[in-house]
């Protein structure tokens, strides 16, 4: 779950990072009202999910009353990266005197997290990483122990040289891991992280990414969701209970069980083609909850064959085998659907489907090549 920058920042000051106050504005009017609280130099920022804002215009700075008018009425609206923007944050503008970046990702090849810390901030760390790898540093944390101080200072000190800025960015980042640690974040990073002409850091961005998977245990933070932004097909599975990621293929994918549709996703392009999505429908599927997962998929536009790759182990197949069935007359498709069932009630399932149009196939290789074939057809 994606935060937006200005619920990140309000996370890390209560946190005791440095951030400059602002607040949010969803008509210009709003903005110049809090230009006028705030006084100064401001800087107004579009407030969405993607990357790139400043290239695309979302980023300005602003000097008076008039100009904080012009520049919100320009952001609000604006189009970036298919995302329209509908707030913007109106903070005081910092006075940049070096840019930086500190982030924290999880690695799950050491199952640790890994602190990232580039003294070239304030463009795209990938950019950073593919052009320059030499200027990122990282080390991995141990879960158990967390960060210790010998580990901040060190990545501090490749940022800086001064003792009193190594003091202060070892702090921020004993202070970001907290958060990431305590949200079960996936992701948290400050681009730029800067200093000022007084010697003060500060997080002029601020991105916060949280796991899902984690949310259960941190209620309140399910209050903080875009729902706005995010992407349609994936809300209607939460509510379905279904387990939906999309991708840009065009072979739908329907599996049960998530190494399965790993495994479904991997043959797909082992024979030459794309997943259209990451679709689980879990390990005791109804056939309403078939019904609902088709639904998701026959709403990609891009998806042109639906391949579904069942092992019925809780999951029965016949129940699979009646919602696909049900899905195919209520939703009057039209579309090919190819079917790999084999597991519990697996005679029942085939019985029910060879009085269909559907395709029925008898192992992963045969489907994923059957599926292709006919999406180029």
């Amino acid at each position: 779950m994606k935060l937006q920058e200005y619920q990140a920042k309000e996370i890390m000051k209560a946190e005791g990072i440095p951030v400059k106050s602002g607040k949010v504005a969803t008509t210009p009017e709003e903005a110049v009202k809090i230009y006028h609280e705030l006084g100064g130099k401001v800087v107004i920022k579009s407030q969405v999910l993607v990357g790139g804002r400043g290239k695309a215009g979302g980023i300005k700075l602003a000097s008076n009353a008039d100009e904080v008018k012009e520049k919100a009425t320009a952001i609000l609206g604006m189009d970036i990266k298919g995302i329209t923007v509908k707030k913007v944050l109106v903070a005081p503008a910092v006075d940049i005197a070096a840019e930086t970046y500190i982030g924290i990702i999880i690695d799950r090849k050491s199952k640790s997290p890994v602190i990232m810390v580039s003294p070239a901030g304030g463009v795209d760390i990938e950019q950073v990483a593919k052009e320059t790898p030499e200027k990122i540093f990282m080390t991995r944390i141990d879960p158990f122990l967390g960060v210790m101080s010998y580990q901040s200072r060190a990545l501090a000190s490749k940022l800086f040289s001064e003792p009193d800025l190594i003091k202060k960015t070892a702090k921020v980042i004993h202070q970001l891991y907290n958060i990431f640690e305590r949200n079960d974040a996936s992701l948290i990073e400050i681009n730029p992280f800067c200093t000022d002409t007084g010697g003060n850091v500060w997080a002029v961005d601020a991105k916060l990414v949280l796991d899902d998977n984690g949310l259960v245990k941190h209620p309140g933070n399910e209050d903080l969701r875009n729902i706005d932004e995010e992407v349609t097909e994936e809300l209607e599975a939460r509510a379905n209970d279904l387990s939906y990621v999309k991708l840009d293929g065009n072979i739908g994918c329907m599996v049960n069980g998530a190494g399965l549709a790993m495994a479904t996703m991997d043959i797909v392009k082992y024979f030459g083609s794309e997943p259209a999505n990451f679709l689980d429908i879990g390990g005791s599927s109804s056939p309403e909850k078939v019904l609902a997962a088709l639904k998701i998929i026959t709403g990609d536009p891009n998806v042109k064959v639906i391949f579904i790759n069942i092992f019925g182990g809780i999951t029965r197949c016949d129940d699979v085998a009646k919602g696909i069935i049900q899905a195919y007359d209520k939703l009057s498709m039209d579309m090919p659907i190819v079917i790999r069932l084999t597991g519990t009630n697996e005679e029942e399932a085939k019985k029910l489907l060879q009085e269909t149009k559907l395709v029925s196939v008898g192992s992963m290789a045969e489907g994923a090549q059957k599926a292709i074939e006919l999406a180029s057809s």
